[in-house]
């Protein structure tokens, strides 16, 4: 397959993020950390290949990923690590609901509080 054929590359593994509802890039997107002109030019990861941010979902679809080191979520305070709990589970959640949604505009994609004007 030409390089042009396939779809954003994992930096972590190599391998294809072959599904919106598995990319780390999107997620961030989603709740607020890169900013719509990033998209096309930061790297991409799948989720499992970002456990710092993967341990924070709390969803069944999704395998629990624990830490074992000074970036486990059980060394953060625990008003923060509910907080971003919540966040990277919610956003975890309307990635999975973007699957099933007809194509849309990229700034409908974020959580409500991170929409911004077209």
């Amino acid at each position: 397959m030409a390089k042009c054929d396939q779809g954003y590359l994992c930096e972590v593994c190599g391998e294809e993020v072959e599904d919106l509802s598995e990319s780390d890039l999107y997620l961030r997107f989603i709740i607020g950390e890169v900013p719509v002109r990033d998209l096309l030019t930061s790297p991409e990861r799948h989720l499992k290949c970002h456990p710092f941010l993967a341990q924070f979902i709390l969803d069944d679809r999704f395998e629990p990923v624990k830490l074992d080191s000074p970036f486990s979520k059980e060394h953060f305070d625990p008003a923060e690590r509910s907080r971003m709990e919540t966040l990277v589970t919610r956003g975890f959640q309307r990635l999975q609901e973007l699957r099933t949604l007809p194509p849309m505009p990229f700034a409908l994609y974020p959580l409500p509080e991170f929409q911004t004007a077209g």
